[in-house]
């Protein structure tokens, strides 16, 4: 079975090179340095005013944006629950020459820790974990449960199916009033499936190497 490359972002953080998609999982820009960007500060740090916060991830990946928000719920000492979809999860293997713990001196184990199991884990006291090893269109979500979502699956043009008007009509089922669906995307079609759905949507800048991104809302 092909695996997927190891590849050195601009940022100094690891990204893997999918071996189907042909893909990268981050911005070669910077790994790191994006995520924070797109789902750090333009999504979690948007809900920063709430006692709990539910957040979903379409496409957990690597798990960069979770250990991201785990690091963000202990700084700030916030309770975050974290849902994660993955149906094709990297090689553990891979995962353990990611660099992410290093850079942000976190546990070295905590990636494969992502997906050792399906049950939730309290993985700190301030970070609840579960990994659904699903696609996001077969799993059984709570309707109106979610703050935030980090769309963050491959693009358009290699699954469109996960883009479409209707993948986001149920997304914003999930979705609380006024909440938030942030996403690395800006393309057209996405544009106007947002939209479609019933988001509201603003273009934002980008980090480096990326014009603009997508932050789309639930109307309160």
């Amino acid at each position: 079975m092909e695996v997927s490359k190891l590849v050195l972002t601009q940022d100094g953080s690891f990204t893997l090179l999918h071996p189907t998609t042909g893909e990268h999982y981050h911005s070669t820009f910077g790994a790191i340095q994006e995520s924070e960007h797109i789902f750090i500060r333009a999504g979690l740090e948007a809900v920063a005013n709430l006692d709990r916060i539910n957040i979903l991830e379409i496409g957990l990946g690597t798990g960069l944006n979770a250990m991201l928000s785990m690091k963000w719920a202990a700084d700030h000492e916030k309770l975050v629950s974290y849902h994660g979809v993955e149906a094709c999860p990297p090689d553990p293997e891979q995962l353990q020459l990611l660099n992410y713990s290093e850079i942000l001196d976190m546990d070295d184990h905590l990636l494969s820790q992502f997906y050792s199991t399906q049950l939730e884990q309290n993985l700190s006291p301030y970070f609840q974990f579960q990994w659904f090893h699903q696609k996001y269109e077969d799993v059984k979500f709570v309707a109106n449960y979610y703050n935030l979502i980090y769309f963050d699956a491959f693009s358009p043009e290699v699954q469109p199916e996960m883009w479409s008007k209707e993948g986001f009509e149920k997304l914003y089922k999930l979705l609380k009033k006024g909440g938030i669906l942030t996403t690395y995307s800006c393309k057209g079609t996405v544009k106007r499936a947002l939209k479609a759905a019933g988001f509201i949507i603003e273009k934002l800048p980008g980090p480096p190497g990326k014009r603009e991104f997508l932050r789309a809302r639930v109307p309160c």
